[in-house]
């Protein structure tokens, strides 16, 4: 029979699927059954989720759903707290993207509180003598720093969408950084692994350079910073002591490498409220991220091109699946170059790339018999004229509302350096944009003009919350960190839940693909089965090998994710690629 499609995540369940070659705007399938007999389960809640890449911040946002709190309110207190328990991309010294959707008006909200660059930036800025890009500075100096946007992003959305107060979601961040937690394993050889960028700054050696598994972790100067904002809003982070600690950072470079944030810089800062993108795919509705995030512009012009084919007549993850994917990646990619920018600062044609007549012109320059070249796919081919290291979680709470809400430092722990007295890491935002056109940043994305650094404008960025709707309301709200395979990461896994009609976990779970248009390889994790990889490899695709001439696969993405299903439950779905990763609802 005939189903509404939020049964795509239904609890744990086995879907029988029956055989339909179906027009775009449909689904049909067989009424999903219970079966507790699969390997692969979501958590469970009629109360709340929150699904985090890291357990102590996703329990502190439920903490705050079971006292009432809603969705914002728990994403708000999460975000928080996990600048205290996940250093390496949870943060106040970065900037990010949040997608809220307020069920009693049916609405989708995306806030903008991506970095700026400051006023002091030029567009050759990190250019040598010879016009090459000095990544050192691009990347590893208090230069690489934009001005940060979450500390008044989580605070606006506050304000308002949340019902709680500031001192009821900032409390648990408070505690955990001046009370301190147990280190993790995981936590401890994240921090290790970036030992030799800290070692450039006394600051972040003293922050970060000491911690073992198992001991209790106060961070008494992050703490401080986090009570002055508590007490004063943004004026407790963009005036005041911590403006002036940032400002004070700043000039403890030299030459090229010194920091350009000032205190004007930073009183300056404004998040922007924008329109989210939209597409349909098979009856759903998709809502994300708009620019200066890539992600949501290319989820939905990928989904176009992929709707009518009839992907479930080739099984998931076959060859003849996964060329489709990798042919839409590549085309995405490449328009990605050229066309995407900050809309403040360029003209982004939004709905000429996620026009369905357009996907159906890419569409047809699609081989199904053997791979294209990115070399022969130019970004912007027949357009009509009229654009790993971060980290993301979702929340719903039991009247609907949601937020899937992606933020980072850009590089995992940022450019290595703090902000002396305050406590946290810099962020090293100002390689997302194009230092110089043309020439690949540190995730190899190409950019051109549209993303040139430019006072006050934000840099183009990968981050893909997005939420899947089903009658105008959320049944999926996913996104991942992952750098450039950020939006494949984020395709896959929606698909997986509206094509395949997989249970949460299990969409979550299943192995991954990534292309991005250059350079012209395709990545793949362990799991994609070997003869599937000579099969495409027979249809003249290229994978990176090891020095021993293997195939090198890589871990793709950390998807976190919950959504609603038919009974009135809410699913939620933590990656297991992530080692603290954890999905918890309101008992």
């Amino acid at each position: 029979m005939k189903f509404i499609a939020s049964l795509a995540l239904a609890l744990s369940l086995i879907t029988v699927s029956v055989s339909a070659k179906e027009k775009p705007g449909a689904r049909a399938g067989a009424q999903a059954v219970t079966n507790f007999g699969t390997i692969n389960h979501p958590v469970l809640s009629k109360q709340g989720m929150v699904s985090a890449q890291d357990r102590l911040a996703a329990q502190v946002g439920v903490d705050i759903l079971a006292r009432g709190g809603n969705a914002v309110d728990a994403a708000v207190a999460t975000g928080f707290a996990l600048a205290v328990t996940h250093p390496q991309a949870g943060n106040l010294g970065g900037g990010g993207f949040m997608l809220v959707y307020v069920a009693e008006e049916k609405k989708t909200i995306a806030i903008d509180f991506r970095e700026m660059a400051p006023a002091r930036a030029s567009r050759d800025m990190y250019l040598n003598a010879q016009g090459d890009v000095d990544n050192e500075i691009a990347q590893y100096s208090r230069a690489s720093a934009g001005v940060p946007g979450t500390v008044m992003g989580l605070l606006e959305a506050l304000e308002s969408y949340g019902t709680m107060t500031r001192r009821q979601v900032m409390g648990p961040a408070i505690r955990l950084a001046s009370e301190g937690f147990v280190v993790s394993p995981a936590l401890e050889k994240g921090l290790k692994s970036a030992q030799n960028r800290f070692a450039a700054d006394p600051s972040s050696v003293e922050y970060f350079g000491h911690v073992k598994a198992g001991q209790i972790w106060k961070q008494k100067d992050l703490a401080q910073t986090l009570r002055r904002i508590l007490k004063d809003g943004n004026a407790g982070f963009y005036a005041g002591k911590t403006a002036g600690l940032i400002a004070d950072e700043m000039q403890m470079g030299e030459g090229q490498a010194r920091g350009l944030i000032t205190t004007e810089d930073l009183a300056n800062y404004e998040v922007v409220t924008r329109e989210p993108v939209r597409g349909t795919y098979h009856g759903y509705e998709i809502a994300a991220m708009s620019p200066p995030s890539s992600g949501g512009v290319h989820v939905v012009q990928m989904l176009n091109i992929l709707e009518v084919y009839d992907l479930r007549a080739e099984g998931h993850n076959s060859a003849a699946y996964l060329h489709k994917l990798i042919e839409s990646m590549r085309r995405a990619y490449a328009d990605r170059s050229k066309y995407l920018g900050d809309p403040d600062f360029v003209d982004v044609p939004v709905q000429d790339l996620t026009n369905k007549d357009y996907a159906a012109r890419l569409r047809s320059g699609i081989d199904l018999s053997k791979a294209s070249t990115s070399a022969e796919v130019l970004p912007g081919a027949e357009l009509v004229p009229e654009p790993v290291n971060t980290t993301h979680f979702s929340v719903m709470d039991k009247d609907g509302n949601a937020v899937s809400l992606t933020y980072t430092l850009n590089f995992s722990y940022g450019s290595g350096y703090s902000v002396d007295g305050a406590g946290f890491l810099l962020n090293n935002e100002m390689d997302d944009f194009a230092a110089k056109p043309n020439t690949p940043n540190g995730y190899g994305l190409i950019g051109g003009e549209a993303n040139k650094i430019e006072p006050r404008k934000r840099p183009l960025s990968s981050m893909t919350p997005l939420f899947v709707l089903r009658d105008g309301e959320v049944v999926l709200a996913t996104g991942s960190p992952g750098g450039s395979t950020i939006i494949t990461s984020v395709l896959q896994v929606a698909l997986n839940v509206m094509e395949w009609e997989m249970n949460l976990a299990e969409a979550t779970h299943r192995g991954r693909i990534h292309h991005q248009w250059l350079p012209d390889y395709v990545t793949i994790e362990p799991t994609i089965n070997l003869d599937t990889v000579r099969n495409l490899s027979d249809m003249g695709h290229v994978f990176p090998r090891t020095e021993t001439g293997e195939i090198d696969r890589n871990i793709l993405g950390r998807v976190n994710s919950v959504g609603r299903t038919q009974e009135g439950y809410i699913a939620g779905a933590a990656d297991p690629r992530g080692p603290k990763s954890a999905a918890i609802g309101v008992k």
